[in-house]
């Protein structure tokens, strides 16, 4: 598990508010010296804190303003049958996200298409064929907030 330290904190915590800013103007935030910064910043991503920078985009400008969670089960439970749904839903365009989860459902899939019946087609011939498949769901998803930054919990 890596542990990062309060600068290491604020780096990531700089980072996720604004990975463009240039390395210069991050040390200036921190103060400490860009050579500093640079060598932090690349020893986060070697130890996998930082995995990866992302544009955020507006999916209504892409034309799916109507997200909803689907909530999936599954059977057999085998590990072949949830690798291949898993990989299965991720090769769908109109997915954004998948969970594997435990509980009534197997899955929590996060799609984003152009309207409600969009949505009913998605779920009638991408879902309702599947074998695997024994139940599923929907929620359409009304409003999304989501944390622009991630901090580390103690403990």
């Amino acid at each position: 598990m890596p542990v990062v330290d309060e600068l290491d904190s604020a780096i990531v915590e700089h980072l996720q508010t604004d990975a463009r800013q240039t390395n210069r103007d991050l040390a200036r935030k921190l103060g400490i010296a860009p050579s500093t910064c640079l060598e932090r910043v690349r020893a986060l991503r070697d130890r996998g804190v930082i995995t990866g920078y992302h544009a955020e985009v507006s999916l209504s400008a892409l034309n799916r303003p109507v997200q909803a969670l689907l909530h999936v089960q599954v059977r057999p439970l085998s590990r072949t049958v949830i690798d291949g749904f898993k990989a299965y839903v991720m090769a769908l365009p109109e997915v954004l996200s998948v969970f594997v989860v435990t509980g009534g459902d197997d899955f929590l899939v996060h799609v984003a298409v152009p309207d409600v019946d969009a949505l009913h087609a998605f779920l009638m011939d991408k879902f309702s064929g599947r074998r695997e498949i024994v139940g599923f769901r929907s929620s359409v998803i009304y409003q999304h907030a989501r944390k622009q930054v991630v901090e580390q919990l103690d403990g």
